[in-house]
Parts: C-alpha cells; structure tokens; sequence
C-alpha cells in the first residue's frame, strides 16, 4: 500500500474499518508520511483541515459524499495484487506520525502532534497496566470508538502494533453490534467503549458473552453505572483518565476507586495556572485542563474541568458533576446542561436539554432539586427527542448551542 499512495506529506485517514485503518496508518508511517485523525467525518471540518494542511489528501474505505479533498480508496487499491514479503521496516523515532484533532467539546479542535517514538512508549505503559498481549492468550479488543479518536487509536490501533493483540475490524456501535462482536472473537475479551454505550448496552437486555474487563473514556464514568455494567457483564469495569494532548495518564476501578493511579513513569504536579503533566511518552509538560487534587505522588481525585466550571451567586458547580445528577434521575436517558451562548461563566441562568419520554418537565425539576444546589436548577429545562453525540459519545458545544437554536426557533 505504501508505494501506491500520492507523495504528499499528509493524509487523513478517514476509515472506519480498522483493519484498512491500520493499513492506511502503517502505510503512512512507512513512507514517512502524517496521518491527520479529524474529529468527525463533516465536509466542513475536513475542508477547514485541508485548508490549513494544503500538502493533503484523504484515504477512506468508503464513499465520502461533500468531500472536496482528493481521494484515495485504499481497499479498492489493495484488490491489485500483493508485493513480497518484506522485512518489517524500522520508522524514525522522532517521525510525526499523526496529528490528533480534539473534539471540540468546549470549542474548536485543536491539532495536537504524536511522534513515534512516543506513541510507542505510551502503548508500553498500557501493556504495563492492564496486560495486554501477555500470557498464552493474546487479548482481543473490541472497540466502541473510532481510531480517528486518540483513546481508540491508542487502544484499538497501537495496541496490535505494538502489543500483540487481535482487534475486531467492523464498526461496532448499537448493543446488537457489540455482542455479535463479543460473540464472534476468542476469550480473553476486552470491550473498549463509553459511558453511552454502557448505557445502552445494559438497556438491551442481552445475554452478554464473558469478557476478561470492560475500559470506558471519553466522559465521566458515575458508579451506579459502573455497578450496573459489572453485574450485567460479569466483569470489572475500568476507567481511562487522559486528554488528547497526552493521551492515556491513569486509571481506576470506578466501583470499588475514588482516587486516580497514574502509570508508571508519568507524574502530576501543580502550577500556579493548571497542574501539569509529564512523562517519558510526553514532549515535555503538558498543561491539564481539568481541576485535579493531587492525594500523593502516584494518585489524585478529579473535580471538573476548568472550562466546564461556573460560578453562580457565588457558587462553583462542575458542568460535568451537574449532568451526572441530572442523568441519575430515573426515566432520564441522556441529559446535558449548557451555559447559554449570551451569558459569561458568571451566568445567572443555566439551561438543561433532557431526553425522558416517560417523565414531564415538572417531574424531572422536582427530582433535580432533591440533587443539587437550587442556585444550578437550570431555566429552562427543555424536554428533547434526542442530544447530537458524536462517535465518542461527547457532545461538541457547537451543536449544543445549534440544539438550543432550533428549540428557541420552535418555541
């Protein structure tokens, strides 16, 4: 694949099988070449991506309607024929091989650059941590969360790589998608997923297949929801703290853990403006955006992020904390609070998007008062078919603030 591909210096990769994911990745890191992981598949953000790398094209394994960039399908390239075997190539230490765009759930992506070398070593520690590609069986991954997302591409890409382990290719998001997987891979399993998708997995009511542990990211884990999945699929579940900037730091068996354990070899300390962080996978000290409370050198509790803090009559909330409460009310299937898009973080108003088919607006207010701080009771409190999740399961501020558009445009 590596020889078919144009000579540009970047390529982003937009394949949602793995498998040509992979092949796509490995081909680029050959050739020397940057894989560019947008946060969605939108046109728009693709032609905003090309626009500030000019010297790129696409390669997919799917049609990609509205997209401007040049394309290449490499699954149709891949239909001529086979090179010999080669020897496994050696790729520099210090090659870019990726720039990883955030989500864009406090404001716009931001591109975040990974060499080789450190890729490489985070994967490492992973290993370190939950054991992956050790004992006589390797493990097979299962993974909810595109490759394109850094706690996928760590988790579901680097992971064979590097690792040694299997990972099922096709796209897995419904329940129904995710147990065939399970179904179809050897034990030990390892579902790599969300808190969405717990969710759902746990309303589907199947008979799930054994799994060795389930790890979730991507937005905060509450323990009742942990609870539920570790009955439900007879395992432990285990949760992920990391950012794109850094990638994976530490864990935590949210059931049973409060505090946070940091992998071997990264540290966290505290900086006048944000705490940091560091390690041998790290270019350096990256700041954190969350609110950390640091319990000794290896552990520490986390409180919100900074962006998602506000302060009204005085009163500090996390945004994060609010939307675990207002999720944990019976009847209530997804839920988010927004800061209005006229109002600062003094805002004196907060207002709540909730998809609950069963309760009415005034049932939901009166538990969400038994909850939290009368000062946070949002207004309005808007009764919604659904909240526009992307892939990962988060909630880009962006189409939060276009929800609340359409909603003040229907009233």
């Amino acid at each position: 694949m590596a020889s078919r591909l144009p000579a540009a210096q970047y390529a982003i990769n937009l394949c949602e099988d793995r498998y040509w994911f992979l092949v796509g990745f490995a081909a680029l890191l050959i050739n020397h070449q940057t894989n560019l992981l947008p946060p969605n598949r939108a046109s728009r953000i693709i032609d905003e991506i090309a626009g500030d790398y000019l010297d790129a094209f696409c390669i997919c394994d799917a049609g990609q309607p509205g997209i401007r960039v040049p394309l290449q399908r490499i699954d149709e390239m891949a239909q001529h024929g086979r090179d010999a075997a080669q020897a496994i190539p050696l790729i520099p230490v210090r090659h870019l091989a990726a720039i990883v765009f955030t989500s864009g759930s406090t404001g716009k992506s931001r591109p975040n650059r990974k060499y080789w070398q450190d890729l490489v070593t985070g994967a490492r520690m992973k290993q370190q941590r939950f054991g992956f590609g050790t004992g006589i069986n390797k493990h097979a991954i299962i993974a909810t969360v595109p490759p394109q997302h850094m706690y996928g591409l760590e988790t579901s890409i680097l992971n064979p790589l590097i690792n040694g382990v299997s990972v099922y290719t096709s796209k897995t998001f419904f329940p129904a998608d995710i147990h065939t997987a399970l179904q179809s891979v050897t034990a030990p399993r390892v579902l790599i997923t969300t808190p969405m998708h717990l969710k759902s997995c746990i309303a589907a009511g199947l008979d799930w297949p054994g799994t060795d542990y389930i790890i979730s990211a991507t937005a905060p884990l509450d323990k009742a929801l942990a609870g539920q999945a570790e009955t439900v699929f007879n395992c432990p579940v285990l949760e992920i703290y990391g950012c794109t900037e850094t990638g994976s730091l530490a864990t935590r068996r949210t059931l049973t853990e409060t505090h946070w354990l940091l992998y071997e070899g990264l540290s966290i300390s505290k900086h006048p403006q944000a705490c940091v962080a560091a390690g041998p996978n790290l270019p350096g000290e990256v700041p954190l955006h969350d609110v950390i409370e640091l319990v000794n050198s290896r552990q520490f509790n986390l409180h919100g992020r900074h962006a998602d803090m506000v302060n009204i009559a005085g009163k500090r909330a996390s945004l994060d904390d609010l939307n675990v409460r207002l999720r944990s009310i019976e009847g209530v299937m997804d839920a988010a609070f927004v800061v209005p898009e006229s109002h600062s973080k003094t805002a004196q108003r907060l207002t709540a998007l909730v998809v609950a088919p069963m309760l009415d607006t005034a049932e939901i207010r009166q538990q969400l008062a038994r909850l939290i701080d009368p000062v946070f009771l949002p207004r309005p409190l808007l009764r919604v078919e659904s909240l526009p999740r992307n892939e990962t399961g988060k909630l880009p501020r962006s189409a939060l603030l276009d929800l609340l558009k359409t909603m003040g445009n229907k009233a």
